[in-house]
């Protein structure tokens, strides 16, 4: 289903879930954003009544109980409404990991530019005279994802299908390169999140971290300029590609420190100095350098020689910032 389509559908349950009268069809189409405006031609009527038949259909067919009646004698012309006693699901209870997969399913959803079109329809059904009972409306608020400041940019970016530019600094890169993308979509893999698409320039499918974006990404070219594959899965190209091969880390730590790296590494034995040496395990070595640069002189790199550059590097380049302070 388009992404207009399914936020057109979610707002017209949401502005039926929330009056007790029926709203008639051309309330709805004055109200609910995503239909065609009233501009009294015969072809926007006409292209209404099709768009409205259909979604009033689909939503039957997805078990929505759309009722059709008129509130009072007076009323000229049916209406609609949804039922909420009907519609709601009985009291649920949700395993931590189910209440988590919910969880980043919010994040999504209040991310999306959903919840103002939803908000808007409801302010204009009270202008219109429908009586909205807001302790049954659905508590939507307008709330941008504020984990990553790329986020709602490279989520509109793939809802919309425009191609996407930014600026990309990877962890063993001391400048940003710039990026061309064609963005499949924006998922959340071991609490990060990640932009999927196809590089442009490489012609290859790539998977980004939100967080090592550079600036704002800035959407460019038409909508619906291209088309993910049929079968795409983000969370499966997310982990073949961030997840690859397994590295040993081996590091020396000064004794007492580095709590929390101990906790999931493996020892192995004392050094020669005195320092404890620790073995690692991990499939992203950039990040665990991030994190033992962290340590500052308490950890030291025995080997791999690219992860211990790699941490190198990062002491510098905060060294340096610290002079120019």
């Amino acid at each position: 289903m388009a992404a207009k389509r399914a936020e057109r559908l979610v707002n017209l349950v949401i502005a039926l879930l929330s009056t007790r009268q029926y709203v008639t069809a051309a309330r709805i189409r004055a109200t609910v954003p995503g239909y065609e405006a009233d501009d009294g031609s015969d072809r926007a009527d006409e292209a209404f009544k099709r768009m409205f038949e259909r979604d009033k259909a689909e939503l039957r067919e997805m078990g929505v109980p759309l009722e059709t009646g008129r509130t009072s004698v007076f009323d000229t012309e049916d209406g609609y409404r949804i039922a909420r006693a009907d519609y709601e699901l009985p009291e649920i209870h949700l395993t931590g990991e189910e209440a988590a997969a919910v969880g980043l399913a919010l994040r999504l959803w209040e991310s999306a530019q959903l919840a103002g079109a939803a908000q808007s329809a409801l302010v204009k059904l009270r202008a219109a005279g429908v009586d909205v009972d807001t302790s049954r409306s659905l508590p939507i608020q307008p709330r941008i994802d504020r984990g990553e400041a790329a986020f709602e940019p490279c989520y509109a970016a793939a809802r919309d299908r425009r191609r996407l530019q930014f600026d990309y600094r990877r962890p063993d890169e001391d400048t940003a390169v710039r990026r061309d993308v064609q963005p499949w979509g924006v998922v959340a893999w071991h609490g990060r999140w990640y932009l999927v698409g196809h590089d442009l320039d490489r012609q290859a499918p790539r998977v980004f971290r939100l967080s090592r974006v550079v600036g704002a990404p800035k959407a460019v070219g038409p909508a619906g300029a291209f088309e993910p594959p049929a079968d795409l899965d983000l969370t499966v190209v997310v982990a073949g590609q961030v997840t690859g091969e397994e590295h040993l880390v081996v590091v020396r730590a000064r004794p007492g420190t580095a709590v929390g790296l101990r906790r999931r590494a493996t020892s192995l034995g004392p050094a020669d100095d005195g320092d404890d040496r620790l073995q690692l395990r991990t499939t992203e070595p950039w990040a665990l350098a991030d994190e033992l640069a962290a340590y500052g002189a308490d950890v030291v790199v025995e080997a791999p020689t690219q992860v211990r550059d790699a941490v190198i590097g990062r002491l510098t380049r905060l060294a340096a910032m610290g002079e120019r302070a």
